[in-house]
């Protein structure tokens, strides 16, 4: 059997139009076909299902291939390689009555078979080319080996270090992942969806996700509808602007109500009142697990339930292939819900060219040039360069000197391959992984290596410590390759204890007794607990888990070939009772003051964190003055020039990330204490001077305001400039008028 003569006809007669060409062609080929499909097949368009796969092709629990075949399934997940894509694809559209071509979804996430640094790593680096690149390059790869859809980028504001996913996202602020999640979807995305080297994104998780409660995962959240709006939404809005194709719903209920049924999210804020022209995809058998929360009482009306709330397409519950058809019967569901899910992710599939080439994205050709493309390689480095973050260098320690004799490397991580990778490698291959010990040779010293692991990640066993304390005797200076592995963060990696693990810091300790040059290279998921390790160790760098090219990454900053740049984008906790701790808290009525009992603080501690927001070192120094505004009023429709000098008072050329803040000192409704608005990352040589300039509008200063309308209110307000949140230049200045706004970001 073959696609019907009438399909093929369109498809030919669509052959020149671009993707994302005229809306009009699109309508009337979508209007066509949905013309001649049963409701059973417009059903089978909003089934999503994984295949797994082996010598001889797909295999799961039932054969889904046929179900292909007989229109019940829209899309599949997590099926690779190009040849098994193509077999599959030809599969259905060869032999089924519509022919209509399948998506193919995948987890790439920081990388495809060329990893890059973790995707929290990676927004250390305050530079939105760089992750960008990353996202263009991961889409490139995952194109090449025949999917045309990933699951990612993930844009959950955490603040709870505890939550296993912290790595997946951009940290605690809305504006920086606001401008984070608009570079990833351009990357993965480019500029038309038809273009073979580029993916449909899903920005997830929709929404809340990353305010569970006690950092554990897949719990409920209580988020107020201004806390939603001012800090959970913004990075979702920024990716619908920016084009995203799909949005894949939460885990977790919001307030009472699943986000997979969530009417409120899906259909009054996403679909209607920012207009979202994409559709929406459930996270994995999320459907399903609404029986488990408890707001309805059976698969069937779980299914009811996500439809009506504005989800196109089920992923893994089989709940819409099996029940929703009865529903339509039944009443519960009007058929235009099916319609409208319907028309959405055929649209997609025709944006994407399926209906133009079905087996466009499997090319042998493109596959073999474009997988682990040497200049890949080269990009991840560059990005894993930018993403390692100086946390401190007591006796200028850092750089190293190349005609260093001897070096100690010591640690579970000194010649690890896999956890190099991280949390959600997916197809990344360790194989690929340069680790810290090659990275090391790879920089032909005279030095001697004396490598030793010393110990395992968790486990109580001190075998390995006298290797490794005879290594670090024999050596100039030590490097501790510590932390965590790569599966203790990402999804269902929630951790009580976000300390480095006891027999690690045992062996630091003993290590430490030599009084040896000792350098932490700290690898981490998330925001560790480290206060014991940064009052005791004289040099900290954190190199989280920065992928392929880790080991060479590495190595350039230790030997000073790359000025670490980094900025932290979570908030490192001085206790793990702060948690969870962030930079942009509202104010108290008792503002915290140590001298006074009375107000918001701890009795056994400190309320302030060990390394804030926006925080990271240089080999270099920095000096800011002459912190300038081009008025002291803005009015509606002015712009606020603001700029500040900044030169390199050190000895080494260096990057700079500038950084802007502003405090609204009266407001309808509480405000933040402080609110990145803006930044700027500079290169300057030692000695030079540069005048950075900066500005802020009035639609920058709008808020959920106390009749939940987006706008800015008149009133003073401070401003800041900086290296971080609390190193700071401050002035001030006056909004004048009081509007509604935009909610762009």
């Amino acid at each position: 059997m073959v696609v019907s003569q009438t399909l093929a006809e369109q498809t030919a007669h669509n052959k020149n139009l671009k993707a994302w060409g005229n809306d009009q062609d699109m309508k009337k080929f979508v209007d066509d076909l949905m013309g001649k499909m049963t409701l059973e097949e417009k059903i089978g368009q909003t089934v999503l299902v994984a295949s797994y796969w082996n010598v001889t092709g797909p295999v799961s629990g039932i054969d889904y291939v046929q179900d292909a075949r007989d229109g019940k399934i829209g899309a599949f997940l997590n099926a690779q390689t190009y040849d098994f894509i193509y077999r599959l694809q030809k599969a259905v559209v060869e032999h089924s009555r519509l022919g209509i071509p399948m998506m193919f979804g995948f987890d790439a996430i920081h990388g495809y078979k060329t990893t890059f640094p973790t995707p929290l790593a990676m927004s250390t680096s305050w530079d939105l080319e760089a992750v960008k690149s990353a996202a263009r390059i991961t889409a490139k790869e995952a194109a090449a080996d025949g999917l045309n859809w990933t699951y990612a980028p993930m844009v959950d504001i955490a603040r709870d270090p505890r939550w296993g996913r912290v790595v997946e996202g951009a940290g605690e602020d809305p504006y920086l992942g606001a401008k984070i999640a608009k570079a990833q979807v351009e990357g993965f995305q480019g500029d038309e969806l038809s273009d073979v080297g580029t993916v449909a994104a899903c920005v997830k998780h929709f929404a809340a996700y990353g305010a569970v409660q006690a950092g554990r995962d897949y719990n409920t959240t209580e988020v107020p509808e201004r806390a939603l709006r001012d800090t959970y939404l913004p990075p979702f809005k920024a990716a619908v602007d920016a084009g995203v194709a799909t949005i894949m719903t939460a885990f977790n209920d919001l307030n009472g109500v699943p986000c997979t049924g969530n009417k409120f999210l899906l259909s009054d804020v996403l679909k209607k009142e920012w207009g979202f022209k994409g559709f929406v995809v459930t996270d994995y058998t999320s459907i399903y697990e609404m029986t488990k929360h408890g707001n309805v009482k059976d698969k069937k009306e779980a299914g009811e339930v996500a439809m009506n709330a504005g989800v196109d397409m089920d992923m893994q519950s089989d709940i819409y292939k099996n029940s929703l058809l009865k529903s339509v019967k039944e009443g519960k569901v009007p058929e235009s819900e099916i319609d409208d899910a319907c028309r959405r992710i055929l649209n997609m599939k025709y944006r994407l060219g399926l209906f133009q080439d079905p087996y466009r994205y499997c090319s042998k050709k493109r596959a073999k040039k474009v997988l682990q493309n040497p200049e890949h390689f080269k990009t991840a480095r560059s990005v894993a360069d930018k993403s390692i973050v100086l946390l401190k260098n007591d006796q200028h320690i850092l750089p190293l000197k190349k005609e260093v004799q001897s070096v100690a490397l010591i640690g579970p991580l000194a010649d690890d391959q896999l956890d190099q990778l991280g949390s959600w490698y997916t197809a990344g291959r360790k194989e690929t992984v340069t680790t810290i010990y090659k990275g090391l040779q790879n920089k032909h010293l005279k030095a001697t290596i004396n490598m030793a692991k010393g110990c395992d990640f968790e486990k109580n066993d001190e075998q390995g410590f006298a290797e490794a304390i005879a290594a670090a005797k024999k050596s100039d200076v030590v490097l501790l390759a510590m932390g965590e592995r790569q599966d203790m963060g990402g999804e269902a990696a929630s951790r009580l204890n976000i300390e480095i693990p006891a027999i690690q810091r045992k062996l630091i300790k003993e290590v430490l007794k030599l009084n040896k040059p000792t350098v932490l290279l700290l690898h981490n998921c998330r925001p560790l607990v480290i206060t014991w390790e940064a009052e005791n160790i004289p040099a900290i760098l954190d190199v989280w888990h920065l992928g392929s090219e880790a080991g060479n990454a590495i190595a350039d900053v230790l030997f000073g070939d790359y000025n670490p740049s980094g900025k932290l984008t979570t908030t490192f906790p001085r206790y793990a009772g702060q948690v969870p701790l962030f930079y942009n808290h509202k104010n108290t009525g008792r503002p915290y003051n140590p001298e006074d009992h009375f107000t918001t603080r701890y009795q056994d501690g400190t309320n302030a964190p060990l390394f804030p927001f926006g925080y990271g070192l240089s080999y270099t120094t920095f000096k800011y003055s002459h912190l300038k505004i081009d008025k002291n009023t803005l009015a509606d429709g002015q712009t606020l020039n603001v700029s500040v000098d900044v030169t390199n008072t050190g000895n080494y050329d260096g990057h700079e990330v500038v950084q802007l803040y502003v405090r609204d000192l009266v407001g309808s409704v509480t405000r933040p204490v402080k609110e990145l608005k803006g930044f700027q990352k500079i290169f300057l040589k030692k000695g030079e001077t540069k005048t950075v300039h900066l500005s802020i509008k009035p639609q920058d200063l709008a808020f959920c305001r106390l009749d939940y309308s987006w706008g800015y209110e008149a009133g003073d307000f401070k401003l800041f400039v900086g290296t971080n949140s609390q190193d700071v230049l401050e002035t001030s200045f006056k909004l004048t008028d009081t509007k509604a706004a935009p909610y762009n970001f």
